[in-house]
């Protein structure tokens, strides 16, 4: 899903695949928001994120972090409401919909 800046951003990194997949399915079924990226960022480190409006991320999020700290390690969480464009570039470098 290709992600340009112009909603919130909502991120959650977790130790461990399991946990960022409960993550992002709590998150999808929780709020109006759309799946954006993955990252594998080491060390067994992965990042999901988000976008919707800022509400919904809000909500996602706190519902997925809740929910991958149940099952395994949340690491962190955030919310960036209107983030500049360019972030945009950086996230959709790993878009989900992307071969």
């Amino acid at each position: 899903m290709k992600y340009s800046g112009e909603e919130a951003l909502g991120l959650i990194e977790t130790r461990g695949m399991v946990p960022a997949i409960q993550a992002a399915d709590v998150m999808c079924k929780a709020a109006d928001v759309v799946l954006v990226a993955y990252e594998n960022m080491g060390s067994g480190l992965v990042t999901v994120m988000v976008k919707g409006d800022v509400a919904a991320v809000r909500s996602a999020v706190e519902k997925g972090a809740a929910a991958a700290a149940a099952i395994g390690e949340m690491t962190a969480s955030h919310v960036i409401p209107r983030p500049i464009s360019r972030v945009g570039k950086i996230v959709s470098r790993h878009d989900i919909d992307a071969d």
